[in-house]
């Protein structure tokens, strides 16, 4: 008889695998015993696995190498003789009256299940249903079985790819997989299935949404590659970040599954330290403190920290009003990101945050000057950029961090430094993926002389930034780089 232990060093197989493998019936439950004297651990119970068990694996990886879905592989393990051990293929009364002697491993084993860990298959999606991080188990059984992600976030839709997996082949089962999908997401992602084409019918519609519980139970029923109905509890645990989603057999034990779901901080830190990078649209804020070296140095250290302290708390509920993921920044400044969302403008959101980001330290100006009795002003200067780049996660231990690479942030990051007294600049580039309608809404341009040496704002205008500062003097060098950008200056955007 074998051990896990010797199974897994044997195979290089995951215990992880090792449990799916038993929960798919394609390995028999272990037969749980005491470990005997000379065994060399200080268990009291031990499984056991029959001699054959290293083969019957060996002849799944090979199965799973030639493409045979996973539901398939059991049946196809029988054709060739790999039968369970005689103890495992039939419960029999005299084996059942052997129920006080014998018992199967618990679910989790004796440490607590973690993502690593989970024997069933489990994928995390934004709430563009785009796929951002998935298990070898639900690559495998639901989704098309494909070598890799694609690198571009839009093509990762995990309703395209249940469609073109075994069990997307038929109509009930694309209907199923939506609907379930529909009810998790609530009215968010009821919006990107309307306009999905998953070759389903109307019946999608007026499906009730998910309740308002972090960590949802629903039912799925799909049909088998054989024609028999497969019942699944499907858990779904809800995140800033998206959806994660665990498919586990109906009857399965589920405790150490919600024990996994209900340490939240931990299971979304180690998803996002799996995070694939990807390439998405995104808009990118950075706001700078103006003059923060000089206000660092007129404060007690301990009032410049709360001073900053309070920013941060102020406009972090602003930030999570419109969907911005806070990025990677050194300093006192702050960086923060806005993506695509199903049911609003990720660009709009950028440009109504950074606004009401304003107003916000306007209000925090006040109160220090007032409290201080100081002439300082505080003022966030902004800048906004959008564009096609490459989003991956820098993390420690206990810290993650969205990373944006390319020219985007690079641009954002200059306008942030060109921008005085509070202002907001953002690029020709952003506003131009703007609707008609969305940018008639906003009010922009560029302040320019008139003949008379006077000041006018030119509406709806644009310029180049050489022609706005005079990029010879030492003082805007770092600028030089952005020369020929087109930029403008937001004001305000209406209703």
């Amino acid at each position: 008889m074998l051990t896990s232990l010797d199974i897994i060093k044997a195979t290089g197989i995951s215990r992880a695998t090792l449990n799916n493998y038993i929960a798919l019936g394609l390995l028999p439950r272990p037969v749980v015993a005491s470990p005997g004297d000379d065994a060399q651990t200080r268990a009291r119970q031990i499984g056991h696995f029959p001699e054959n068990t290293l083969s019957r694996i060996e002849r799944i990886k090979q199965l799973k190498k030639d493409g045979v879905a996973m539901h398939d592989i059991a049946h196809q393990l029988q054709l060739e003789g790999f039968e369970m051990s005689q103890n495992q293929a039939i419960e029999t009364p005299q084996s059942q009256s052997k129920a006080a002697e014998v018992r199967s491993l618990p679910e989790t084993g004796p440490l607590r299940l973690t993502i690593d860990q989970v024997p069933y298959p489990a994928y995390m999606v934004n709430y563009n249903l785009e796929i951002n991080w998935y298990n070898e188990e639900a690559r495998a059984m639901l989704l098309s079985n494909f070598d890799k992600l694609p690198a571009d976030t839009k093509e990762r839709s995990v309703l395209e790819f249940f469609n073109r997996g075994s069990y997307g082949s038929q109509l009930q089962n694309r209907e199923a997989f939506a609907q379930l999908h529909m009810q998790m997401g609530r009215e968010r992602v009821a919006s990107v299935l309307g306009n999905a084409s998953l070759g389903v019918t109307g019946t999608l519609a007026g499906v009730n949404g998910a309740s308002s519980s972090p960590i949802a139970e629903l039912p799925l029923q799909l049909k088998g590659t054989d024609g028999k109905d497969e019942y699944y509890r499907v858990y779904a645990s809800y995140f800033r970040e998206g959806i994660l989603v665990i498919f586990a057999h109906e009857g399965a034990g589920a405790n150490g599954l919600l024990g996994l779901l209900e340490r939240r901080d931990e299971v979304i830190r180690n998803l996002l330290k799996r995070r694939l990078p990807v390439l998405t649209d995104v808009a990118v804020m950075v706001a700078d403190l103006q003059n923060s070296v000089r206000i660092c140095s007129e404060l007690p250290p301990e009032e410049y920290f709360e001073l900053i302290n309070q920013i941060w708390a102020t406009m972090d509920p602003i930030f999570r009003r419109y969907y911005g993921t806070h990025g990677k920044h050194v300093g006192d400044g702050m960086v923060y990101y806005f993506f695509p969302q199903p049911d609003c403008n990720y660009i709009v959101n950028a440009l109504n945050c950074a606004l009401e980001m304003r107003e916000a330290m306007r209000r925090i100006s006040k109160e220090w000057q007032l409290r201080k009795n100081w002439l300082n002003e505080l003022f966030l200067n902004t800048g906004l950029n959008e564009g096609h780049e490459w989003l991956g996660v820098f993390h420690a231990e206990t810290k993650v961090e969205f990373t944006v690479l390319g020219d985007t942030i690079n641009h954002a990051a200059r306008l942030s430094d060109f921008a005085r007294h509070g202002s907001i600049w953002a690029t020709k580039n952003l506003l131009g993926k703007l609707s008609v309608e969305e940018r008639s809404k906003v009010r922009f341009g560029i302040k320019r002389q008139d003949r008379d040496g006077r000041e006018v704002f030119v509406n709806a205008s644009y310029s180049r930034l050489s022609e706005l500062i005079d990029l010879t003097s030492p003082r805007y060098e770092k600028l030089v780089d952005i020369a020929a950008l087109a930029i403008t200056e937001i004001v305000e955007v209406g209703e």
